[in-house]
């Protein structure tokens, strides 16, 4: 009997060892990739900032951050990214006009009102959007949105920013369809069935009972769509065109700052050129542009975040 559970024993210790060290080995994996991420992180922020320091040495922040004209590879040279925001900013604002009221409607549909037989047909597709690649919505602007357009807006010329906003928009509708419904469905079910126990209508439940219940995990959907739609490249590149301007129009073409960031990588300015450098300069501001939405992002989920037991 004793040398039975000696064996025993030892056997369990063996096992516990192995145990222990897969363990190790695990987490010494996740802290490596951990510090990957971080030092990845860290190397582009400093490059970016190094980078930008050398600009801001040639060009005043003032011209930079104020100017209105942008004409950095000509001569002579402007460097005020207005026109560079406020095409980002054209995009951005007329996707989200566009995906914004489609998706929450969508969300709502899937959440309340679908069958499980519609929903588990309906949610893969809408999600099969959000895997196109970017350049196929580009192409698509260009043969198949902008000549619609032009056929009601006989005006419009063949790059402008209402085509590159239609396509952005149904490029982040997937984002925020699927976040929504996420948040929507968290709602528990005991706050609808009170509701109706009272007397309430479904559209009374869902407009006043489940979407404010679930309005931090929506409003972070609006949020992490609209960073997206900031940082799009290819798509609005291709439907938007390369004309940074400050006109008030969506029927013009437009330049946001990610298609000049393109323009530049492909080898339109000397490297080491002031010219050049502009492409480190816009790069930092629209990596900020993105990390501030972020935060406000977490801040909102942070504040506005509903427990439920």
């Amino acid at each position: 009997m004793s040398s039975s559970s000696g064996q025993s024993s030892v056997s369990f210790s063996i096992r516990k060892g192995g145990l222990r060290w897969g363990e190790t080995a695990i987490k010494t994996w996740l802290r490596i990739c951990t510090l990957v991420s971080l030092f990845t992180t860290v190397a582009i922020v400093v490059l970016l900032l190094a980078e930008s320091l050398g600009f801001f040495r040639e060009v005043s922040p003032l011209e930079f951050f104020f100017g209105t004209r942008w004409v950095p590879l000509l001569n002579p040279s402007s460097f005020g990214v207005l026109p560079l925001v406020w095409g980002t900013t054209l995009i951005t604002v007329g996707a989200a006009v566009i995906a914004i009221p489609l998706g929450l409607a969508s969300a709502i549909y899937l959440s309340e009102y679908a069958s499980d037989r519609v929903r588990a047909w309906v949610k893969p597709v809408l999600e099969l959007l959000a895997g196109i690649p970017t350049v196929v919505y580009g192409y698509f602007a260009l043969t198949f949105v902008t000549p619609v357009l032009r056929t009601l807006i006989p005006d419009i010329q063949v790059f402008n920013a209402l085509s590159g906003a239609i396509v952005v928009g149904i490029m982040i509708l997937p984002t925020i369809a699927t976040l929504s419904d996420n948040a929507l469905r968290a709602v528990p079910v005991s706050l609808r069935q009170a509701a109706y126990a009272v007397g309430a209508t479904s559209y009374e439940v869902t407009t006043r009972i489940v979407v404010p219940a679930g309005l931090s995990g929506v409003m972070a959907s609006f949020l992490l769509a609209i960073s997206r739609a900031i940082g799009e490249t290819m798509a609005v590149t291709l439907a938007s065109g390369q004309t940074p301007n400050l006109e008030f129009t969506m029927l013009e073409s437009i330049q946001t700052m990610t298609a000049y960031i393109v323009q530049i990588s492909l080898g339109d300015a000397p490297s080491g050129g002031v010219a050049y450098q502009t492409l480190f300069a816009v790069a930092t501001m629209l990596f900020f542009i993105t990390l501030l939405i972020n935060i406000i992002s977490q801040w909102i989920l942070g504040r506005f975040r509903e427990v439920y037991d």
